[in-house]
């Protein structure tokens, strides 16, 4: 199918512009009179598909999720929930993709099959947790578990947005002070430290030096970092051993490198555990969740993970020997899968991680914002110190 772009009346007369896949024109506007819109007129284009390049937003999946949730459990055909879901819709690409799998179920395709289509919009977890709600006849129930993991999830990643956005921006403070000061403030106070014609003492030469390669070579200070920047990311995304390398400085980094590895581990978890209780089994649910991580390190240590209760080994000890989580999570794990509910451990898990994580990044913010203001206090500090320190002298010479 090619990718057309379509203009099109909507029920209340308004113009409607967008893209749709069809086979043809007059497939287009067969499509577009399921979607309850009035044909204009469309043109193929060259692009490439706009429903597999699909990125919808967490809170567009959470409402669809409840949105399905509270239909299945009234009883409402699968088919009319997406079409009114389809309806109420302001997102022109969620609309589309919405569309498509209405047409994907009336051709004879489950669920699952449907949402597998656009592996961009709804992930590997998403897909096998709704195949096992079909199986096993507990869609509705599959679909709850789903709504609040992603309202978790978007929880979650509110706390990893504050945890760097504020680091983040008080570090940009303090270079925007620092560039201030040495491109212009120091400057100005250079040429009147000169005119003194006396002796400058050590650190007055180095900041009027420092201020100096500032001032000269700009360019530099600011174009470095960026070229740095971009060349470690092209190796990142580039290059396995890179991107293994960086992954494992995050997680070592102080303060921050800790809570992000209780995020990450927070976070497959809670997918783990509602994997687990929906029937999917337990190395099923290790495979699907490595994608979800986001870290190759941690990656690594689940594919390890898997290998070894493969091999025969229980959960605890696999994860043990993987040197993943702290031994109080050890030993939660233990006492869960002595008594066959391993899927309320992982839930206590991911509980815990949470607390954990709130508590953390609470910290952090406490002891970022004393130590800018230190960084700040001793560069001022020392400017004033360079600064002061010949007319000090100067004054003293005068009144002997």
């Amino acid at each position: 199918m090619a990718l057309y772009t379509y203009k099109a009346i909507d029920q209340g007369g308004r113009m409607t512009l967008g893209r749709l896949e069809a086979i043809n024109l007059i497939d287009l506007e067969m499509r577009l009179k399921r979607m309850e819109l009035d044909f204009v007129n469309g043109a193929p284009i060259k692009q490439g598909s706009l429903l597999g390049q699909a990125k919808i937003s967490r809170p567009e999946l959470i409402a669809f999720c409840f949105h399905l949730e509270q239909l299945a459990r009234a009883g409402v055909p699968l088919v009319e929930s997406l079409a009114d879901l389809r309806d109420s819709l302001e997102n022109p690409r969620f609309r589309e993709i919405i569309a498509d799998m209405v047409e994907s179920i009336e051709g004879g395709q489950t669920l699952s099959q449907a949402l597998a289509k656009h592996p961009k919009t709804f992930d590997e977890v998403m897909v096998s947790l709704i195949r096992s709600g079909e199986e096993s006849g507990t869609l509705p129930q599959v679909l709850h578990n789903l709504l609040e993991s992603l309202k978790w999830q978007d929880e979650l990643a509110a706390h990893t947005k504050k945890l760097i956005m504020y680091p983040a921006f008080l570090g940009t403070v303090v270079v925007a002070v620092t560039l201030f000061m040495m491109m212009y403030l120091v400057p100005k106070m250079a040429s009147f430290i000169r005119n003194m014609g006396q002796e400058l003492p050590l650190q007055t030469k180095i900041l009027i030096a420092t201020s100096e390669f500032f001032v000269s070579y700009w360019y530099v200070v600011l174009g470095l970092p960026l070229i740095a920047a971009a060349g470690i990311a092209f190796l990142v995304q580039h290059n396995p051993a890179a991107r293994y390398r960086f992954d494992d400085i995050k997680l070592r980094l102080p303060w921050i490198g800790p809570i992000l590895k209780k995020i990450i581990l927070s976070r497959f978890a809670s997918v783990f555990a509602m994997m687990y209780s929906s029937g999917i089994t337990i190395l099923d649910s290790i495979k699907t969740t490595e994608g979800i991580v986001g870290n190759l390190v941690i990656r690594r240590g689940l594919e390890e993970v898997g290998e070894l209760i493969a091999e025969g080994q229980n959960v605890t000890v696999a994860f043990q020997n993987a040197g993943l989580f702290p031994p109080l999570v050890l030993r939660m794990l233990r006492v869960g899968e002595n008594t066959g509910a391993l899927d309320t451990a992982l839930g206590n898990v991911s509980y815990f991680y949470n607390r954990d994580v709130r508590e953390s990044i609470e910290k952090v913010q406490a002891m970022i914002e004393p130590v800018m203001t230190i960084i700040i206090g001793l560069i001022l500090g020392w400017i004033m110190l360079a600064v002061l320190g010949p007319i000090y002298d100067i004054i003293t010479k005068m009144k002997t």
